[in-house]
């Protein structure tokens, strides 16, 4: 078993979930898996100590969270030494012409902090309307018409797509457990006996 960190930034609570969905898979391999809000976590987290790291950050105005880059420029040279992941939860990966668009705001995160992650994701988000006030409601509804012409903007819609999350946990899980010599999960460390 070895220990995960994820930490995570959020707007309206689809990177939380997404964050909560890999931490659960990563849990299921028998891994210990932290949780934890980079707004709201402790500043003392003990990185150092961790095996492997994921952090996760949405998209707003094209930037990602502050408390996100601070995390990861505080941190960068402890990353450096561990297996790492970075996921990214947008409006632009919800469709495959948004992906390029995706993967620049991931680029531009990657040059500005210095990091570079093992492994990274780009998971497509949601437009909460019932919990936006009157004037963002507005903008997003426009932004979604522009961007998602069939989708329908008088109720809320997730687009993130939970087989691929799993998918990417079960993947980054496989990458730490080899490179930190760790079985996988229903495998026989000792085929001999």
């Amino acid at each position: 078993m070895s220990s995960f960190l994820v930490c995570y930034g959020t707007g309206e609570g689809q990177t939380a979930a997404v964050a909560e969905r890999i931490s659960s898979v990563l849990a299921d391999r028998g891994h210990d898996v932290r949780t934890v809000d980079a707004s709201e976590g402790p500043s003392d987290l003990d990185v150092e100590s961790t095996d492997a790291v994921l952090v996760g950050a949405s998209v707003h105005r094209t930037k990602h969270q502050r408390a996100i880059h601070r995390f990861v420029e505080t941190h960068r040279d402890v990353l450096a030494s561990k297996p790492t992941a970075f996921f990214q939860v947008s409006l632009a990966s919800a469709t495959e012409e948004g992906r390029e668009e995706a993967a620049a705001y991931v680029q531009t995160f990657v040059e500005k902090t210095g990091w570079h992650p093992d492994r990274i994701g780009l998971f497509g988000g949601a437009l909460r309307y019932s919990e936006y006030g009157f004037l963002t409601r507005l903008v997003m509804k426009q932004i979604a018409k522009r961007r998602l012409p069939d989708e329908d903007v008088s109720t809320d819609v997730e687009f993130t797509d939970w087989d691929e999350v799993d998918a990417f946990a079960a993947d980054v899980a496989a990458f730490a457990e080899g490179r930190l010599g760790v079985a996988p999960p229903g495998s026989d460390p000792d085929p001999g006996t």
